[in-house]
Order: C-alpha cells, then sequence, then structure tokens
C-alpha cells in the first residue's frame, strides 16, 4: 500500500483537482468559482497560503466571506497576514461580521493586539454576539488574563457549551485547577442552560486534574465520562492514561490503556512515560517494542521516555541499544534531552567517568543542566574529586544557580570537609544566591495543604511537630536512625536530627496521619528531590503504619509500601 506524503495535507489534492478542472474549462476567473476554489485551498493552509493569496487577489471585489475565508487560513500560521488582510478589508469599505473576529482573535494572541481589538468590537456593537464573546474568552484565557475572562463569562446574558469550556480551558491553562473543577461542576448544575460536555470540555477537565494530581477527583472524573456515554477516543484516553500516571496510579493508566478501542503514538509514549517515572523499567521496555510491533515509528519524545525507563531502572546495557538505535534504525538524530538521558544514566549506575568522556565527546554543546546531572551523580556517589572539576565547568555556563552550590556543600558534609563545606555556603551569601525552598504539598478533602521545612504557618503546625517527634522516638526501635551528613558541622547531634526531623515531606505524611485513621494511601507532592533521610523516614513509616505512601518529587514517583520503596533505593 502506498502511504501518503505526510507533508502534504488531504485538501491540497482536492485543491489541485478542482483547480485543473476550472483551467481546462476557462472558469479560472469566474468569481463564483474562484470563491470555492479560495475555501479549498485555505482548508490546505498553511501550506497553500502563498497561492490562496493569489488567487483572493484575482477577485474583482471581493466580499466579507472572501475575506473571513483568507482570515481565517492565516489566524494561526501567519497573524500577520491575517491583520493585515483586516486592515485591507476595512480600506475597501467592506463591513466585518460576527465570524470575522473570532478568527481575528485567534490571531491576536501572539501579536498582543487583542484588547484593540476588543475595544473596536464593543464600538461595532458585536460585543453581544455569543460567538464573539466565546472567542474574547477564549482569547483572554491564551493571554493569562483569568479575570478579564471570568468577568466576561458572567457578564454574558446567554451560554452555550463553548462558553463554559473556553472558561474551564482558561483556568486549566493558568494553573487555576480547582477553579476549572468548580466551574465544571457548575455547569453541571445550570439546569437553566442544559449544558451536556463534550470531548472537547472534558480534555480540560482531565488536564486540570493532571495537574492538581488529585487521585480521587480523577476517578470521579473518569466515571463521570464512561456515565455520560462519551466515546473513549484516542485523543480523552490519551490524556486519561497522562491523568492517572501524574495522579501516582499508573494500574489504573494501563486499564484505561487496555480498554482504548484505537490508540495512537502519543498514547504509546504516555504509557511508557508513566512506567518509567513510576520506576517499572522493564515494563517501559517491553510496552516500547509492543508498539514497535503494532507498527508505530517512535518519535524523539518517545526515545526520551524509554531512556528515562532504563535510567531510573540501571538498564545501562538496554539505554545504550536504545540510544544507538536512534540514528540506526530510526534514522533520527539524538536530540540534546537524549544525551542528557545518557549521562542520567551512567551517573546513576556510577559509570561517572564514563558519563564525563560522553560529555566531552558530544557532538552537541552541552548545556548547564546536563553537567548538572552529572554533578548530582558525583555527589550521590561521594565522588568529590570529579564533584568539583563538574562544578567548574557548571560555573562556567551558569554561575548563579543555586541547586550547584548545595549539591557541592552536600557533598563536602559526606565525607565530613566541613571547612570546604561552610566555605561553600560563605559564597553563596557573598554573591547573594539563595536556596530556593523546599515545600510538599497533600490534597486533603480538596483542600491543598503546603508545608516548607520548619515551617510554623500551618495551624496544626505544633500538633504535627509533637506527633513528628514522637514518631521518630519510636521508628528508632525499628532501625531507622536519621541522616545527619548534610546539616552544618557546628551544631549538636540532637540539632541535627531536629532540622531534618521538620523536613517539609515529614510534616506533610504526619498531617496526614493525623487527619485519617483508616488505610488509606497518602500522596503528597515535593517540588525537589526527596532527600535520604526522608527516603528511609517514609519506608520505615509505611511499615510501622501499614501504610502506601506515594511521593512525587522532581524526578520521579517513591511508592513505599510495607518497608520498601519501589525505586529500590535506586535513585
Amino acid at each position: 500500500m502506498q502511504m501518503r506524503n505526510p507533508r502534504v495535507p488531504i485538501g491540497t489534492s482536492a485543491f489541485y483537482k478542482l483547480h485543473t478542472l476550472l483551467l481546462k474549462t476557462g472558469l479560472h476567473d469566474d468569481p463564483l468559482y474562484l470563491r470555492r476554489l479560495l475555501l479549498y485551498c485555505a482548508a490546505a493552509a498553511p501550506h497553500s497560503l502563498s497561492h490562496a493569496r493569489s488567487l483572493f487577489a484575482r477577485i474583482p471585489s471581493p466580499d466579507i466571506f472572501a475575506y473571513n475565508i483568507l482570515i481565517r487560513a492565516h489566524a494561526h500560521s501567519s497573524p500577520f497576514h491575517a491583520f493585515s488582510l483586516f486592515s485591507q478589508m476595512r480600506l475597501a469599505a467592506v463591513s466585518p461580521d460576527a465570524f470575522t473576529f473570532p478568527f481575528l482573535l485567534k490571531a491576536s494572541a501572539p501579536l498582543h493586539l487583542g484588547q484593540g481589538l476588543h475595544s473596536l468590537i464593543i464600538k461595532l456593537a458585536f460585543d453581544s454576539d455569543i460567538y464573539v464573546q466565546n472567542s474574547l474568552i477564549s482569547f483572554y484565557g491564551r493571554c493569562g488574563s483569568v479575570q478579564l475572562a471570568s468577568k466576561l463569562f458572567q457578564e454574558m446574558l446567554r451560554r452555550d457549551l463553548v462558553s463554559w469550556s473556553s472558561l474551564i480551558a482558561c483556568f486549566t491553562n493558568n494553573g487555576f485547577g480547582f477553579q476549572a473543577l468548580d466551574l465544571f461542576r457548575q455547569m453541571q448544575l445550570s439546569v437553566s442552560e442544559d449544558i451536556k460536555p463534550d470531548e472537547i470540555t472534558m480534555l480540560s477537565v482531565v488536564s486540570a486534574v493532571s495537574s492538581l494530581g488529585a487521585l480521587e477527583l480523577g476517578q470521579w472524573v473518569y466515571t463521570f465520562i464512561r456515565r455520560s456515554g462519551l466515546e473513549l477516543s484516542v485523543s480523552l484516553g490519551t490524556a486519561l492514561v497522562d491523568m492517572y500516571s501524574r495522579c501516582g496510579s499508573i494500574d489504573e493508566s494501563i486499564r484505561v490503556f487496555d480498554e482504548m478501542p484505537v490508540r495512537n503514538l502519543l498514547t504509546w509514549t504516555a504509557l511508557i512515560n508513566g512506567l518509567a517515572v513510576h520506576g517499572r523499567s522493564r515494563e517501559a521496555l517491553r510496552v516500547f517494542y509492543e508498539m514497535e510491533k503494532s507498527g508505530f515509528f517512535p518519535d524523539h519524545i518517545t526515545i526520551t521516555g524509554v531512556l528515562v525507563a532504563c535510567s531510573h531502572g540501571g538498564l545501562v546495557e538496554e539505554g545504550w541499544q536504545v540510544f544507538a538505535s536512534i540514528r540506526k534504525k530510526y534514522d533520527m538524530e539524538p536530540l540534546l534531552e537524549h544525551y542528557g538521558c545518557m549521562v542520567d544514566l551512567l551517573g546513576r549506575a556510577g559509570l561517572l567517568y564514563e558519563a564525563y568522556d560522553f560529555l566531552e565527546r558530544m557532538p552537541i554543546k552541552p548545556n548547564s543542566v546536563i553537567w548538572r546531572t552529572l554533578l548530582g551523580a558525583c555527589v550521590n556517589h561521594n565522588h568529590l574529586e570529579l564533584a568539583e572539576k563538574v562544578k567548574q565547568r557548571i560555573h562556567e555556563l551558569d554561575p548563579y544557580h543555586d541547586g550547584d552550590y548545595v549539591l557541592l556543600s552536600n557533598a563536602y558534609g559526606v565525607v565530613g570537609r566541613w571547612v570546604e563545606k561552610e566555605g561553600v555556603r560563605n559564597l553563596m551569601k557573598e554573591k547573594r544566591i539563595s536556596k530556593n525552598p523546599g515545600y510538599s504539598a497533600i490534597n486533603i478533602d480538596q483542600v491543598i495543604h503546603q508545608f516548607v521545612s520548619g515551617d510554623s504557618s500551618h495551624p496544626q503546625s505544633e500538633e504535627i511537630k509533637t506527633f513528628l517527634i514522637s514518631t521518630i522516638e519510636s521508628l528508632r526501635l525499628g532501625g531507622y536512625t536519621p541522616y545527619t551528613s548534610n546539616v552544618l558541622h557546628d551544631v549538636e547531634d540532637e540539632d541535627k536530627e531536629h532540622s531534618v526531623g521538620y523536613h517539609s515531606e515529614k510534616m506533610a505524611v504526619a498531617f496526614a496521619l493525623l487527619r485519617y485513621r483508616d488505610s488509606r494511601t497518602i500522596r503528597v507532592m515535593k517540588n525537589l528531590r526527596i532527600c535520604h533521610d526522608c527516603h528511609c523516614f517514609m519506608k520505615h513509616v509505611s511499615d510501622r503504619f501499614d501504610r502506601e505512601i506515594i511521593i512525587r518529587d522532581r524526578n520521579r514517583f517513591h511508592h513505599f509500601v510495607k518497608g520498601s520503596c519501589s525505586c529500590r533505593d535506586y535513585w
């Protein structure tokens, strides 16, 4: 079977056939047929935009329909042309209609021209048209103007599904996940409007849940989708696979994946990425090879997911094979991200000099992020000599990143070189480099509680700290010993333990244990990498209280069950 060239859109062939027919019949200059030809040509955008403009120039007196066709065709890929056509239209005394402004608003977000356009809409009395109103909400959402979008929505006398969906998307895309879900609930309760969500609405809702990492909400949304009779389309199914993974339930991701009647490359990639960050590396590789057998060709994002899986699972040989296949098997050039994954893979496995040589031989100049990956590996493996060398390379590229100084400081502390450790900290003060605070968040009854290390701002902070102290004392009997190497040397041992005892993830877990006495899973989101002491603490707590604890840190998920972690202490 001959495959269609993916660079040529389907509409292009229809356009060329029609154009050839018009040329043969001598109707290629007929305004009526030119408009129809323009419509076909615009459907093949952006590949046919220059041809569309030449056709448009041959129409003697283009009307608003012809202008709208061309403005719409240019809205996404060539917004300057869209506005140029609008100016030309106004000079030609052609009045815009309710369809003109939605097209222009789609084009105006990257040009920041929307507010001026909004004024013109009001002046020409199109501000009460529901299609224009919906486009304005969408425009302000894309620009991050959430309050303006919300105000427009509240002032609407009539709303349709697009109105609700546009504002839900606005909240979701601007980091207001709970507000998006609250609006979704309001939409269902809006009896007077009788609005039923469609796939586009649910994609925004699923994305909101993903950003919050709230599994209970995710399960509710999935149940709603099934009861609503919405088809588990490729887009919706893929979003759900990704959502469950981000919410810490990779088994649910697999279940949705298995239920999907049709999958595409994005679906397979979402599952591979999910398995990778949950530490199920062998499964991720198996899914990758299953994907190939199903006839799907991986892209750069898929390859990155597979390499991450190899890195988190310590699969060095398999990682090399996948990396080599980028050129040999898939005829692609490795990206900077792929080289970074290989440095991470080698570094985690303790092959530090091999990782360093790999970096030196890269055909692409490594950035500070890749060097920083190696620095972290040097610190984790207590290889101070190479760590200092790598730190110097990072300093040449990015001298003011707080994480590099903290890592090197910690490395000195581990080997007891306190003078050097304090010197690094003093250097940070001199250069006015402040450490980004670590925080942990936990969702309790749809309320996000955020904790910072040693913070006393939470209403129950004293109760939490008291409970933590007693918990740590009881865990000592089970073999837990606080890991205090990263605390400054001039602090007494008791104060060192006090310092690590109030890390943000410990406080979040203690709060959950106080709040819920049943066996429900505790889920915590953390902005930094979990430290050795907290990792050890979580293993003991999961065994002592017989609770599953899931920590989503900056790099991956850790599932603590009965004294063990899913990462097998390899992170």
